[in-house]
């Protein structure tokens, strides 16, 4: 079968430009008769041309894709790196969160514990403070219990003294109480009721001793008692 360019053109859906330049490379049969080409079409022919309409519309199709698939453009690249940076300064901003709040926890910690540490100081203070007023007393109740008495009379006969006590000191005489004595000198119970019996057992007989509303007083002033006093 033989067709004109026109018919070619025509059957094949191929432009007159691209037939003409076939034709100059050889890649189709063709023959002239009273100046007028005729392309021959065999049955090989019209197959390689099917494939070759097969392979430009593969091609084609291609292409389509390539134009329709949206094209990574310079302001789509900056707006995903913004986006990024924008999800970077969310995380750092969370991050400075936390670790503020773990400051202000720790803070809190040292502050709650040094409050402890500074109620536990001000409870041994007070303690030390109760037991310094204690021992102030004490040594006050002592120092009274030696206040000095003054002796208005006293009858040496039924030894029977009659004591007036006196914020005054007295020159003449300086009595203690013999409990109040026994007492300062650190003795046990047991050594302190040896020692009283000792004296009660003289009392009729020795004029050291002195009784007034039925307690035994010293007078150091005048005498000496080492030796009722010996444990």
């Amino acid at each position: 079968m033989r067709l004109t360019l026109d018919e070619y053109s025509r059957h094949f859906k191929m432009s007159k430009e691209m037939i003409h330049s076939r034709l100059k490379e050889k890649r189709i049969n063709y023959i002239i008769e009273d100046g007028v080409t005729y392309i021959i079409v065999t049955k090989n022919s019209i197959d390689t041309h099917k494939k070759e309409l097969q392979m430009n519309e593969n091609t084609l199709q291609e292409v389509v894709k390539d134009v329709a698939r949206p094209k990574i453009t310079v302001a789509t690249v900056l707006a995903l790196y913004q986006r990024e940076n924008q999800q970077l300064k969310e995380k750092i901003t969370q991050l400075e969160s936390k670790i503020d709040k773990l400051v202000d926890d720790k803070e809190r910690m040292l502050r709650d514990e040094m409050n402890k540490i500074e109620q536990v100081y001000n409870a041994k203070d007070e303690q030390l403070k109760n037991i310094l007023e204690l021992v102030n007393a004490k040594l006050m109740l002592e120092n009274k219990k030696e206040t000095i008495h003054e002796i208005e009379s006293y009858e040496t006969s039924n030894n029977t003294v009659a004591i007036e006590e006196s914020d005054e000191t007295s020159e003449n005489s300086r009595l203690v109480e013999l409990r109040d004595y026994l007492k300062t000198l650190g003795l046990k119970s047991s050594q302190r009721k040896i020692i009283k019996k000792r004296f009660l057992s003289v009392y009729d007989n020795d004029v050291r001793v002195l009784q007034q509303n039925g307690k035994l007083y010293l007078d150091f002033s005048k005498y000496d008692y080492s030796d009722l006093l010996e444990c």
